[in-house]
């Protein structure tokens, strides 16, 4: 198994080794400080006093995410929060985990609708569009793999928590230690399998016929 970074060099895609890095670091910061925000409003100030709310990756990310970041290009984060304190108990649960998923999907839909516009009014065969175009077309179908890949009804991703919110058995069983544990084996397994590799598939062609499709409405 090859490392990643060296195999986008040696493939001379430095700008989707750079637009990779920079969106994932992105948007997992802005996906936990989406449940923080969300925590807040719903009257939980653990993030603030665990000082969570903050930009810097390190915080949410941690070092130990950011090593195997460099070392296999996936990472994860965390964002605190305290449910008997939400203002809605199990609304406030689906609020609150739905928050970091939603965030993704407002990002993919800037990026890409970004794209869409370079697309059609951009230069076209000069190299910073091109980037550019690529840079955010990342950010695009990246986001909506976070954001899938989250929802996923398997703790400890946020779709579980979701579905804790409707369910009281649901919540039950995913508070289970086992449950966890096995939980972390399924979505490893997932990632790395051909389920895996579908939603990555299916994302990059969600992404460019959006951007193509947006691009061919404009003037």
């Amino acid at each position: 198994m090859s490392w990643w970074v060296h195999d986008y060099w040696n493939a001379g895609q430095y700008m989707l080794l750079i637009s990779w890095t920079f969106w994932v670091i992105l948007s997992i910061t802005l996906h936990e400080l989406a449940h923080g925000w969300a925590a807040i409003w719903q009257g939980d100030d653990t993030p603030i006093r665990y000082q969570r709310m903050t930009m810097n990756p390190v915080v949410h990310m941690g070092w130990y995410s950011l090593l195997i970041f460099a070392i296999i290009g996936i990472a994860w984060g965390v964002m605190p929060t305290d449910p008997s304190r939400y203002r809605w108990k199990r609304k406030g649960r689906i609020i609150v985990s739905g928050a970091g998923p939603a965030m993704n999907v407002l990002l993919a839909f800037l990026s890409l609708t970004g794209a869409g516009f370079l697309a059609a009014w951009g230069p076209t065969q000069v190299n910073w569009s091109d980037n550019l175009s690529i840079f955010l077309i990342t950010g695009g179908w990246l986001n909506i793999v976070l954001a899938v890949f989250n929802m996923l009804p398997i703790p400890p991703l946020d779709g579980a928590s979701v579905l804790s919110g409707f369910s009281l058995r649901a919540y039950r069983f995913f508070q289970n230690d086992q449950a966890q544990m096995f939980g972390m084996f399924i979505v490893l397994a997932i990632f790395f399998s051909g389920f895996g590799g579908l939603i990555f598939s299916l994302a990059i062609t969600m992404s460019y016929k959006y951007v193509h499709g947006l691009a061919n409405l404009l003037p």
